[in-house]
């Protein structure tokens, strides 16, 4: 008899604990619903806004945002390589500011390859071996002899004399000469 009442006392505690376990998760799934809408309710608030943008705003998570993400290298790569990645660039690089950031941007990277490139004996090769190609010597000479060159190179003269900068810097150069001449003849006589 005692055997039968723990065995009944024994079922009774698992049916309980089994209910208790099964409304456990119950609430916790409807415990999780009712978190999901509370933070979804949060984010939509000014508050929420707010510290999510506080957030994007860190450097490091920018940084960890774009940087650690093979996503953003896959896009950057078949958005440069496909036509209509070509054609947003050329339409990027008619705007005169946006050539001219990108080139300070990357001055410092290219002016070391080329550094580099200067150094490697087979690029000095190459270099040398075109200029030394008659044909380009050819088509240089035909070019500084046209009348166009030599109309262009007359109107950036002209633009520069007449620049008041470089009239300053004539004058200062004029100036010096003179002086410099002067102290010349003034110390041959001395010698005679």
């Amino acid at each position: 008899m005692r055997n039968k009442r723990n065995l009944l006392l024994i079922l009774l505690l698992a049916f309980a604990l089994t209910g208790c376990a099964q409304s456990d998760a119950a609430s916790r799934e409807l415990d999780y619903e009712e978190t999901k809408k509370m933070v979804v309710d949060i984010l939509k608030t000014d508050d929420g806004k707010k510290a999510l943008q506080e957030i994007m705003a860190d450097d490091g998570m920018k940084e960890k945002l774009v940087m650690d993400q093979t996503v953003v290298t896959d896009t950057i790569e078949k958005t440069l390589t496909s036509e209509k990645g070509a054609d947003f660039w050329k339409k990027q690089f008619e705007d005169p500011k946006f050539a001219e950031a990108m080139a300070k941007g990357m001055q410092k990277e290219q002016e070391a390859l080329i550094k580099n490139l200067m150094k490697d004996p087979e690029y000095r090769a190459m270099m040398i071996g075109l200029m030394k190609d008659p044909e380009l010597t050819k088509e240089v000479t035909t070019l500084l002899k046209s009348n166009e060159y030599r109309k262009e190179i007359q109107s950036v003269m002209t633009e520069t004399f007449e620049s008041p900068l470089y009239k300053a810097k004539i004058e200062d150069i004029l100036l010096k000469a003179a002086t410099e001449q002067a102290k010349g003849e003034e110390k041959k006589e001395e010698d005679k």
